[in-house]
């Protein structure tokens, strides 16, 4: 065993030590295997997060798109030929051309 100084030191008197090396690899394989796990759960949380962010930006990308089609489609129907609207349009566009003659 090491002291402070970095001398080594007779404390153990040389038995055990083999029981203690064991021990003590155990241990440090526990620790390092629950170290591992930790870190890998942590990233597999971060990574779950990003993708779900990822997933609701999507969607809300799709919603924005979809509406905005869905409006222009809406408008478009609404000033096609033959509406109301549409014979509205004509009329006053003849009546502006006639006053401007």
């Amino acid at each position: 065993m090491l002291n402070i100084v970095g001398a080594w030191s007779a404390t153990t008197g040389g038995h055990g030590d083999e029981e203690l090396s064991g021990m003590g690899r155990v241990v440090a394989g526990i620790v390092v295997t629950l170290a591992g796990l930790v870190v890998v759960g942590a990233l597999a949380i971060w990574l779950f997060k990003a993708l779900l962010g990822m997933l609701a930006y999507l969607i809300v990308g799709v919603l924005v798109v979809g509406g905005g089609v869905y409006l222009y489609g809406r408008a478009r129907r609404a000033i096609g030929p033959g509406t109301r609207t549409r014979r509205r349009i004509e009329a006053a566009s003849r009546t502006y051309r006639m006053r401007r003659r």
